[in-house]
Parts: C-alpha cells; structure tokens; sequence
C-alpha cells in the first residue's frame, strides 16, 4: 500500500475512527503506528484475539476494562537505569497498570482452554508481581504522599513532628495575647518555613525577635520571637529526618520495582494488547462488523457490506439534525412572556402585538421550511446502503457503471478499505467477509492535478497508473476510477480497457473499475471473465438509489442528471436532439433492462416477504391448535379425577353401610385395587399411552392394562340381555338386570348401573387366566410395558409431607404391582420417625404388600423399608 492508495481510501481516517475505543495511551499508540500485517501467521493470529474476545464477551460473558493509566514507558525508562529513584506519581502510574494487568489475567484465567491465544498474552505476568504492587500500595497513598506506616521511623518523626508544631503553635499563641495591642491579627502564620506572630510595625521594637519579612501593605511585620527559635530550630531538624526517611523508602520501593521490571514490563504489553484488542472488538459492536476470513483460493466476496466512515458521517449529520431540531423546538417553546410584566406595559404590548404576530408567522415559515429542507436531506442519507459482489480466480474483474453521483466511487472505496481492514487485523463492517491476503492494495480515485507540478487531471491518473503498473504485484487488489477519463472518449476507452486488461492478465489482479465509457461496458459484457455491474438510478425520482446491481451495465443518465441539477430544459432537449442515435438506443436499452431487473428484484422480495408471512401464519396456527389441544387434555383430566374422586366417595359410603365385617375388608381390598386401576388409567392417558380405536362403532380410548378394551375378551354382535358379558369403563362384567334403558351389571364385586348404549357386548373368557397371565395378556393392548426396566424400584420421599407420601406410595406400589417387580425399596429417612411411622402404617393391609421391613445396613438400614410385592 503505497501514500496514494492511503490518502485515496482515507485509511489512516479510519485508524483513528477505531482508536476511539481505546482507553489507554498506549493503545490509542497502536493504532497510529497501524499497518497491513506481512506475515500471514501474525494476521490469523490478530483476528484470533479478536473472535475469542468476542466469543468471551457473548457467551463467557468475560470481559475487561482499563480506566484512569497513563502512559508509563518514562517510568519504565527510569527504572532500566540502575541507582534512579522513582517519583511517587510514577510509582503509582506503573502500580495501577499491574494492577489492572492483573486483574485482567484473573478474569481470563478460569476461560484459558476457551480462549488460549488471549491467555497466551497475560500468561507471562507472573503471580509474584501482586505481593510487590501490594507493597507498594502499602505505603503509597493515592495522592502520591507517603503514608506514615510506610515504616517505624517514619512514624516516629512524624509523630515527634506533631508534637514539636504543638509545643510551637501554643508557646506563639500565649506570647501574643501577654503583647496585646502589638499583635496585628491573632494568629500563628509561617515565613521561610518557619513558625512567626504577625507584630505590628509601629511597636516592632516591643518584640524581642528575627523579623522574617512585612506584608504586602507593610503595616505587619512578621517576627520570630527569641524564645521560640530553638524550638523552630528543633522542628527544622525533625523535618530533615523526615525527608531523608522519606528519600530511603523511595528508594527501597523503586529498588523492588526494578527487580520486577521485566514482569511490569509484561503487564504494560498485556494492556497495551488487550485495549487494542478491546477497541476492535467495541468498534465491531458498534458498527455490526465481523472478523473477515482470510481466503486461499483468491475470492473476494462482500455481504452487506458498508464503508465505515461514511456511516460515521451519516451518524453525525443524524445527530445533528437531532440536536437542531430540539432546539428549535425548546424556541417555540419559550414563547413571548411580556403580558406579564405589569400593567403600565399593557398599551405598548397591544402596538407590537400585529407587527409580531406578521413577524412569527414570517420566521415560522422560514424555520419550517428550513427544517424540512435539513430533515429531507437527513432522511434520504440517513443510513449506508450496504453493497454485496464476488471476485474469484475465473471472475476476478467487476465493471461498474451508471448514473454520475450514484455511488460507483463509494464501491471502489468500501471494496479498498475492507480489504485494508482485513489484512491489518480489524473487522469489517459487513454480514459477511471473506477477503484474500492481498501483498498489493492500489487505487488511482479522485482528481490529482497539481498545477505546481504541471499535471492535469489525464496526466495526474496516468502517472498514479504507471507507478501502480511497477510496483503491483500478485495477490492484488487494483482500483481504477473513471480509468481513461480526461482525454478523448474513444482514445480514453482504448486505454481503459487496455489497462484493465494488463492488470488481469499479466500481473494476475483483481480489478474493481468504474466507467462511463460503452468501451468498458462492452469489454465486460463480451468477456465471460469480466463482471459487469451498475448503480441503480430511479428514472421516476430521477435520483440514485445507491444499489449495486451485479451482472447488469448501467446507463450514465448525465442529461437527466444535468436536469435534476437545474440545467434549462431547452438546453436538455437540444442535448437530446445531438445525442447519436445509436448511443441514444444503447441508452434507453440499458435503462429498460435496469427497470426490468429492478421490478424482478422487488417481485423477488415480495415473495419472499410473503413466504416469510405465510409460514408465519400457519406457526401462528400450529401454536394455536397446541394450546387449544392442552386445555381440551386439561379439562379431560380435570373430568376423569372427579369421576375418580366419586367413585371413590360412592364406594366409601357403600362400603360403610355393610355390616358384615368380612365382606367389608373383601370389599374395601377390591376398591383400593379398582381405584389403583383408575389412577394408572389416569397416569396412562396423561402420559398419551391411551389411543383412540373404532370398537362397535364408537370412538373409545384403549384401556391402560387394568382396564382392558373390548376385543380383550372377543367383540360379540349378540343383543345384551341378562347374563350377557358387557364392557364397562370398570372392566368386564355380567348383566343381572335390566329396566328399561339401564342395566344393572356386577363387575367383581361391584354393582353399576350403567345405560344399555355406553356397554358393549363381548365374548366371554372361557379359560381362567394367572394373575401373570391376565396381566400379559392385557400389555398387549396397551402401551405399558412389564419388566422390570421401566419401573423404578426405588421410591425416595426424603423432604415430602405425609400428604404427598401417601399419594406417591399409593402410585409406586400400583405400578410396581403392575411391573410384577419381587421387591422394591422405599427411602424415608430417619429424622423424627414420624415419615418412617406413617409409611409402615400404609404398607399394613395394603392389597399389594405381602410383608415389609427395614432395609440392611448396606441398603440404608432403618433410613429405608424394603417391601415384598404380592405375587
């Protein structure tokens, strides 16, 4: 990159636009001395610490910040130099920067496998230096004095000093109230660091005493009286040890901080790394920009990608508008306040009152008019409108073309500075980057013409283009503005292509050129290595839009440019009439392919916007039919426990009223085992094993095992009648009775009445089964399986209330019955017996424990039951 190519890309603009970010001295520094990084290995490294730093901030949530340094390389330069003494101030410079050093090193520690290129830089810090800086800090106070434990002599002096101005300030207050009228103000002052009463100097003579110097005015005279002078003398001293006590710990600190210097000098890299590092990271998060890659195979492509100090511009007019428009607004605000100002002032009021109404009105139209105009110029460049190509080893020219003012310059520029950007280690302000690493970044943009080195806007190019022809070399990146501008068009056009063309061919570059030349244009369109490319221009507006439409030449629309710019239009219309026809044709061609590509472009984009709709109305649709489909499953649920909870409630109260105590256990067994079948049925459908099937015609939810379905037991097309097996949602039973539409069926020992349409005819079940047998035979219809490996033989009620032990004992034992699990352990703890008494009180006369104890004292002791399932 040679000062040309700086100057024309503004590269050195944009070091100091990212050393904004900075908060140290010395990394604002490496920004300045910023350049393309030579070795491909430093620039992977480069953009490494910037992508771990942001992975660090955005998923570690890690981060680190340096406030109140300065630059310490004079500190530092002292203390190379053996037998030099530190200043306080300095001291405190290179302590607060090991300081943060430090504490950076400790942030990054506990993510040092997360992020070991970062690591790698405040590795080398050595631990020791705390103890150092801490002593230090010990003796240092912030404000650069030291403090009096700094060491045991310095205490004393100190203290003997206090002492010695005590003696001092009490021996000259008594001597000047025993002289009275002499004194002139009754207070003790100092002069020539020595204490004195200020006398009167009319009764000088009254005072015995060393005058030390008259005020300003003369009328004071300040004396050292005799009998305080070797008390002074004294205080002089005590001073002096003070200053050499002083000097020595200085002294001793610098020393210590000498045989430390090459951990300080350390920590000074580690911040001066991680504040350059934490600036690109910041000017990334504020402008959107990504960590570019570093391609092999020579492709340049861009995504969305903007020039930065364009948008830092656009940025600064928006807040200025800003700025401006709120105080226009608090103006208006502040109104005329004269009404109030008395009565006498109410005729001359009422004079003005015309002339300045007529005057606001004036000015407010001026003002509106003046902000509108400020606002439509902000709002049409309120924001950079991104630019996205490729270039690639068979594609590695782009010809831009198209309206004057269109941004044809603006590509050239953001195509050059990125790629600066990339290869210096920084993010680019795009979606996405990938960038070669480029050993040449020329460009030949703007006018040099220099009237002192007679060269004109021709000869100034085609000097930048001669020198760029020496020194270019493979991989590169060439930019050419209005290449062949200056001098005849078809001579310009000639060599436009020409040189193109060299740079292409024979140095192997990629070039970026803009051009208003149809010898250009037509160069790319015939050439399947040459990209063509335009800005758009709207023909309705007759403004840019600012777009880079790739694979289409544009129209340069100057007379309709020169329009818009106020150009009469009988000198547009004679322009037209001398305008070639053939040139007039290619120009209207060009214009109606712009608008075609333009209108498949926004039909493009509507689609898309449409698909996005769509597929957001049926996700809209798809969550609503899931909420829906979850409180119809919660009703369902709420309904089932009440009719759980009645049969319960029902089959108590029938149960109660039996008198026959055998009957009554019989019975009250047969319930607990019927409302266990209810609440697994219940656990089977909330947990979705239930499955809807077509059995005689009706809808009818597959039964969990306890409740099998109706093919169980065979389907029957034969009448119900008494005596008829029927299904019922207890299981199978037998009809006994019936009357009318009710039918009274026993299922086990249980009478229900249930109407003739909810109860299906079944075949009934010749063979007696085993209780193991009942129970596989009714798996296969359900979903629930019966080894052992989907049911935990382990319940723990640790931290549970008795309330919540029952209901989950009550569930453990039905689905371990189920699961025909031998044993089980249920874990209740010790505590204070009361989890461990209700326990064995529900085990007894369960109908599914055949007995139960306290575990072995390898399986938890009397912490834990382990019960034996009936079989």
């Amino acid at each position: 990159m040679n000062e040309t190519t700086s100057t024309a890309l503004e590269y050195d603009r944009l070091c100091d636009l990212v050393a904004r970010y900075a908060q140290t001295p010395t990394g604002r520094a490496r920004f300045d001395e910023l350049l393309p990084i030579e070795s491909r290995r430093e620039l992977d490294a480069r953009l490494g610490h910037v992508r771990e730093t942001i992975a660090l901030n955005e998923e570690k949530q890690v981060s680190w910040s340096f406030s109140g340094l300065e630059d310490p390389s004079e500190a530092i330069a002292v203390l190379r130099i053996r037998g030099s003494v530190l200043e306080a101030h300095a001291m405190l410079e290179v302590v607060r920067v090991c300081n943060q050093a430090l504490f950076a090193k400790s942030a990054v520690s506990p993510e040092r496998e997360f992020a070991p290129a970062i690591w790698s830089l405040v590795e080398p810090i050595p631990g020791s230096l705390f103890q150092t800086i801490a002593e230090v800090n010990k003796r240092l106070l912030p404000s650069g004095e030291i403090d009096d434990a700094a060491s045991p002599e310095l205490a004393r002096i100190r203290r003997d000093l206090n002492h010695q101005r005590g003696r001092l300030q009490k021996a000259l207050e008594s001597a000047m109230r025993s002289l009275g009228d002499a004194i002139q103000d009754a207070i003790v002052t100092q002069r020539n660091d020595r204490y004195v009463i200020p006398v009167k100097s009319d009764f000088r003579g009254k005072v015995s005493g060393v005058a030390h110097g008259f005020s300003s005015s003369g009328a004071t005279v300040f004396v050292e009286p005799l009998d305080v002078i070797e008390a002074n003398n004294e205080l002089q001293n005590l001073k002096g040890k003070e200053e050499r006590e002083i000097a020595r710990i200085m002294y001793a600190l610098t020393d210590k901080l000498r045989d430390e210097l090459p951990a300080i000098e350390a920590a000074v890299t580690a911040v001066t790394e991680l504040d350059f590092i934490k600036a690109k990271v910041e000017f990334a998060r504020s402008f959107g920009a990504v960590v570019p890659e570093i391609s092999d195979d020579g492709v340049l492509e861009l995504a969305d990608a903007r020039h930065p100090l364009l948008e830092e511009s656009f940025r600064q007019d928006n807040l200025a508008f800003h700025n401006s428009s709120l105080a226009d607004s608090k103006i208006q605000d502040s109104g005329f306040t004269t009404e109030d100002r008395g009565a006498n002032l109410k005729s001359q009021i009422s004079n003005l009152k015309s002339d300045s109404s007529k005057f606001q009105a004036q000015s407010s139209k001026v003002k509106d008019q003046s902000s509108d105009n400020r606002k439509s110029q902000i709002e049409n460049r309120k924001s950079v409108v991104p630019v996205s190509f490729r270039l690639e080893a068979e594609k590695p020219v782009m010809i831009i073309s198209g309206a004057n003012a269109g941004g044809k310059t603006v590509v050239l520029k953001t195509a050059g500075l990125l790629s600066l950007m990339a290869i210096s280690g920084l993010p680019v302000p795009a979606r996405s980057a990938t960038v070669p690493y480029y050993r040449s970044v020329l460009a030949d943009i703007g006018d040099h013409q220099s009237l002192s080195a007679n060269l004109s806007t021709f000869s100034s190019h085609i000097s930048n283009i001669a020198s760029m022809l020496d020194t270019c070399r493979a991989p590169a990146l060439v930019l050419l503005d209005e290449v062949g501008t200056g001098t005849d068009p078809d001579e310009g056009s000639a060599l436009g292509v020409a040189v193109v063309d060299w740079f292409r061919r024979k140095i192997g570059a990629q070039v970026i050129a803009s051009t208003h030349y149809r010898g250009l244009k037509m160069y790319a369109a015939n050439d399947e290595n040459v990209a063509n490319a335009s800005v758009e221009f709207d023909e309705k507006t007759l403004q840019p839009t600012y777009r880079l439409l790739v694979g289409l030449a544009g129209a340069s629309s100057g007379i309709e440019i020169a329009r818009r710019f106020g150009i009469r239009s009988e000198v547009i219309d004679n322009a037209r009439e001398n305008l070639d026809v053939s040139a007039r044709e290619a120009e209207n061609y060009l214009i109606k392919l712009s608008n075609e590509t333009r209108q498949a472009e926004d039909l493009r984009v509507a689609l898309e916007e449409e698909r996005e709709a769509t597929a957001t109305r049926y996700a809209k649709l798809d969550i609503e039919f899931r909420q829906k489909e979850k409180r119809r499953q919660k009703e369902f649920e709420a309904e089932l426990a009440r009719t759980i909870e009645e049969f319960d409630r029902q089959s108590k109260a029938f149960i109660a009223s039996i008198e026959d105590k055998a009957l009554k256990n019989k019975l009250e067994k047969e319930r607990l085992a019927r409302k266990s079948e209810l609440n697994r049925a219940v656990v089977a459908k909330a947990s979705g094993s239930g499955q809807w099937s077509v059995v005689g015609g009706q809808n009818v939810l597959d039964r969990p095992p306890s409740v099998p379905p109706a093919s169980a037991g065979g389907q029957s097309t034969q009448p119900i009648e008494i005596g008829s097996s029927v299904q019922t949602s207890f299981g199978v039973g037998k009809v006994e009775r019936i009357q009318g539409d009710i039918a009274e069926v026993l299922v086990g020992s249980m009478r229900l009445r249930e109407p003739l349409s909810k109860l299906v005819a079944v075949a009934p079940i010749e063979a007696k089964q085993t209780r193991g047998e009942k129970l596989q035979a009714q798996a296969k219809g359900s979903n629930i399986r019966l080894d052992t490996k989907d049911a935990a033989a382990e319940l723990n009620l640790i931290g549970m209330t008795t309330a919540d032990a029952e209901y989950e004992i009550d569930r453990f034992l039905d689905e371990s019955f189920l699961a025909a699990l031998p044993r089980v352990r249920i874990i209740h703890g010790f505590g204070t017996g009361a989890l461990k008494n209700f326990v064995h009180h529900f085990l007894k006369g369960h109908p599914h424990v055949s007995k139960f104890g306290f575990a072995p004292q390898d399986q938890g002791g009397n912490g834990a039951t382990i019960v034996e399932m009936k079989q």
